[in-house]
């Protein structure tokens, strides 16, 4: 069997009447100013509010300007001391040049000069020629090493 509640398909629906919306609350003294629409304040209430946000408006401006002019000296800062740490890179690096520079010139300074070679070149050709000649005279040639002849090879 099946119970009365489900119902039949062959059976009329019986549809339960619509609940009532609830009344409105009752209307307070008080509750309409507070949810009157903003026009509704008075003209002096709307400028003091519009005078306090511009105050409010000019102090972040202010701000803002403060911040930017910080930024701007940040800037400048960090400008000058990048432009510092370039001139003192250049500084070691000339300095780097100026050491090496030296060296070097110590090490040509001990070098001997022309007048110096001149002499030696000189002195070495006139003791080379005395001592040829000494040879020759003392008939020294005989310690020298004979060349080979080159009639004597063919035959």
């Amino acid at each position: 069997m099946t119970d009365a509640s489900q119902g039949t398909s062959s059976g009329p629906a019986v549809v339960p009447p619509a609940p009532r919306p609830a009344p409105p609350p009752p209307v307070v003294a008080g509750a309409p100013a507070a949810s009157a629409p903003l026009h509704a304040l008075p003209a002096n209430q709307l400028f003091d509010q519009l005078a306090r946000i511009e105050d409010k408006c000019s102090r972040i401006e202010d701000k803002y300007a403060r911040s930017e002019a910080l930024l701007s000296r940040v800037e400048d800062k960090a400008e000058n001391a990048a432009n510092r740490m370039n001139e003192a890179a250049r500084q070691s690096d000339l300095a780097a040049l100026r050491t090496e520079t030296r060296a070097l010139a110590e090490r040509t300074r001990r070098l001997p000069g022309t007048g110096a070679l001149v002499l030696t070149a000189v002195i070495t050709a006139i003791l080379t020629v005395v001592l040829m000649v000494a040879v020759q005279r003392l008939n020294l040639d005989r310690l020298l090493p004979q060349r080979p002849s080159v009639g004597a090879t063919a035959q």
